[in-house]
């Protein structure tokens, strides 16, 4: 079964697209629906063959939901906003390849030419042409001390992560740090968040591990097809918006808000006005090996769950314990990719997809563990689509009276997001390598959060880690510490 061998949502993504290029076609919801290969053999061929167009996508495109929350919140320095990752690389890595190997990116994976531009106070997106310079650096750092190694990279990245351009692009950074031969380099890569996501990430390393490896045997270089495009997604959710059936969610949603919800406690509520990012910490928890193995393939065995389950009923057990109700409003992030479309397959397309909804969490009454955990499960199941008409509905309904009902209801001041399996990341035979080293901000310190509190988890090396990112301007340390660790607590039990 999927599940009992630690499955999730997006690892389901993966699999449907592996096994799409193999001509076993069957969609992610297939897999949640019969989850082990007995069933997925006897389904295999029964989903469409969506074919997507394979030309390079250029030409203006509407704003996703998602985009419209990042520029509803009107950041400081709003072109700050990215994802990173440092890579450790051979130190035989052919610095032309690579920068042939990025600049193929750039014309397969149509988002990454994305540009915004502000008309009449609306923002607006379009596709371009790929950009003659491929933004991709090398630095060598072979003459310096290792302390001197450190500082220099440091600092080129910080510099690198202020450095993108939502008008004229680029929204992505590539650069190549040599460290002397004995070692292995560093291979730092920034992309804006308007562009990329958890699964995108995962898509595009293994499509430059793809491309380097053709590129190094002078082979001709060749990615999967495309799947369905950003921009036609776009387009059809825009459509989807003013739908009937869409609209009959609205009620879903009203009724999840409607208590009114207290704030949460904090210990300097001065410092409400000046949550900046500049002012965030983060306390990082973890289970151990052993732990993350029965979290992932015992407990979904006995309760029929999955991991956002578990994770969910933890903190909900931990927060109403610290602020003393029984309920909790949280928004949850999704990866977004729903199968709401026939014709739609994203498996294998980059963007940002994430969805932002509403949960209400409740622990009234004397139950047991067993009992909350399946009450959590029953109500995430309840929610439409994973949650992705939330965000259709208040930010591309064009009559505003969905969009101005769900804005005048409470809003959450805790996220959490579960960013699944990263030890899956890169392929075993990979010759790239993950590492948690630093690398700059990847937001402007000038910022300003939308949250009190930013809860992601994902399990690296075998291990769950859990990062609670809070203000130092509204919580002390040891308020957040105690909370995180009775979140561990509830989750050990």
């Amino acid at each position: 079964n999927f599940f009992e061998l630690g499955g999730d949502s997006i690892l389901g993504i993966l699999i449907t697209s592996k096994a799409n290029q193999m001509g076993l076609y069957f969609t992610p919801d297939q897999l949640f629906q019969f989850p082990t290969i007995a069933q997925l053999a006897e389904m295999a061929g029964t989903a469409p063959i969506i074919q997507a167009e394979q030309s390079v996508i250029k030409g203006p495109m509407p704003l996703t939901p998602i985009q419209r929350w990042f520029f509803e919140q009107n950041f400081l320095e709003s072109h700050h906003w990215n994802q990173t990752f440092l890579l450790r690389a051979p130190n035989t890595l052919d610095f032309s390849l690579l920068e042939e190997a990025i600049y193929q990116l750039l014309i397969h994976h149509d988002a990454l030419r994305l540009r915004f531009t502000v008309e009449n106070s609306e923002w607006h997106q379009a596709m371009t042409s790929p950009d003659e310079v491929v933004p991709v650096s090398r630095m060598d750092l072979s003459t310096l001390t290792k302390v001197e190694q450190k500082k220099a990279i440091q600092s080129t990245a910080t510099e690198l992560q202020g450095s993108l351009n939502l008008s004229e692009g680029p929204l992505i950074r590539v650069a190549l740090f040599e460290l002397d031969s004995n070692e292995l380099n560093y291979l730092l890569i920034i992309i804006h968040h308007l562009a990329v996501d958890g699964v995108s990430w995962r898509i595009l390393l293994e499509h430059l591990e793809v491309l380097y490896a053709q590129l190094s045997q002078n082979q001709a270089v060749q990615l999967p097809p495309k799947t369905t495009s950003y921009k036609y997604w776009a387009h059809q959710l825009e459509k989807y918006a003013q739908s009937d059936k869409l609209q009959l969610e609205l009620p879903f949603w009203l009724a999840i808000q409607e208590k009114q919800q207290p704030p949460l406690p904090v210990d300097y509520p001065r410092g409400l006005e000046n949550n900046t990012v500049s002012s965030t910490d983060t306390i990082s928890v973890s289970l151990n090996i052993e732990e993350t193995e029965t979290l992932l393939k015992l407990v979904p065995k006995a309760y029929q769950t999955q991991i956002n389950d578990v994770l969910l009923t933890a903190l909900a057990q931990a927060v109403t314990q610290w602020t003393g109700r029984p309920t909790l409003l949280v928004d949850l992030e999704g990866h977004g990719r729903e199968t709401i479309f026939e014709d739609a397959d994203l498996s294998r397309t980059v963007g940002w997809f994430t969805t932002i909804f509403p949960v209400s969490l409740s622990l009234e009454g004397n139950w047991d563990l067993g009992d909350i955990l399946k009450s959590t499960k029953e109500k995430l199941r309840r929610i439409p689509n994973r949650g992705i008409g939330y965000g259709l509905l208040r930010y591309l309904r064009k009559d505003s009276d969905a969009s101005q009902k769900l804005r005048a209801l409470p809003q959450a001041e805790l996220s959490f997001n579960y960013l699944g399996q990263f030890d899956q990341m890169l392929s075993p035979t990979s010759p790239f390598k993950l590492t948690n080293e630093s690398y700059g901000p990847r937001r402007s310190l000038r910022g300003n959060r939308r949250y009190l509190l930013e809860i992601t988890g994902s399990i690296v090396g075998g291990k769950l880690q859990l990062d609670w990112v809070y203000s130092k301007n509204i919580h002390q340390k040891k308020t957040i510490e105690i909370l995180a660790q009775g979140f561990m607590d509830a989750l050990q039990n």
